[in-house]
């Protein structure tokens, strides 16, 4: 058993690698070597360990016998499968919240679309990158349904690794623009139109997945020098 101190390690040193992949410093294919990550976080390898297998557990890692752990590699397959949940959860996601949207939610919604634009203004990627994903997990949770944010949350991380493997440089510019269209869609109560454009919105996404370009790799010493713990 570990003690409350060692479990906060733990989650601490999971969230910080979550983030990194999110924010794509972390790229599919690195090998997550365990004594380097013991050295970065000043921890024992138990720990890392630990880590490395609840980030398996939510397929964000890949542990494999003999070799050790590699940030996931999504399949095309799997990326057009995470993409289908999405729409379907998604899709009756946006129906619950029209049925009971209010002002405060929706004055919610639009301090986090400002959030968006002050960062597309910007050359940070990964905070960029973040945002646009996370536009989704705020209104599950403020829907106060934290299952389904945990759910999206997942999701959409590994959705970061399948547009930093699969997304061309011209795709998915229009996402800020949509989500305001959405957030517009949910104001005016227009159930059936914010449903359609909450579809439209991720089909884009997809579509501008290009399934035939090469792998990017990285290096784990490289990496690391961007995580903040």
């Amino acid at each position: 058993m570990m003690t409350p101190m060692e479990n906060s390690t733990t989650s601490t040193i999971a969230e910080t690698l979550t983030r990194a992949i999110v924010e794509h410093k972390l790229l599919p294919g690195t090998k997550l070597a365990e004594q380097k990550l013991a050295d970065h976080f000043g921890v024992s390898r138990t720990l890392v360990r630990q880590a490395l297998f609840t980030l398996s557990q939510n397929r964000l890692v890949t542990l494999e016998p003999a070799r050790g752990a590699f940030v996931s590699t999504p399949s095309v397959e799997e990326a057009k499968q995470v993409f289908a949940v999405r729409t379907m959860l998604e899709s009756e996601m946006t129906r619950a919240f029209v049925r009971q949207v209010t002002p405060a939610q929706i004055k919610s919604l639009k301090t986090h679309i400002a959030a968006e634009k002050k960062a597309m203004a910007g050359n940070d990627v990964g905070q960029r990158t973040e945002l646009l994903g996370d536009f989704h997990v705020v209104m599950a949770e403020l829907m106060g349904n934290q299952v389904l944010a945990m759910l999206l949350g997942d999701l959409i991380s590994r959705c970061a690794l399948i547009t930093l493997m699969y997304q061309s440089t011209s795709a998915a510019e229009h996402s800020h623009e949509e989500h305001e269209a959405i957030v517009q869609a949910l104001a005016r109560k227009d159930e059936d139109l914010a449903v359609r454009l909450m579809q439209e919105h991720l089909l884009h996404v997809e579509q501008g997945l290009t399934f035939d370009r090469d792998l990017p790799s990285s290096d784990l010493s490289m990496a690391l020098s961007g995580i903040t713990s």
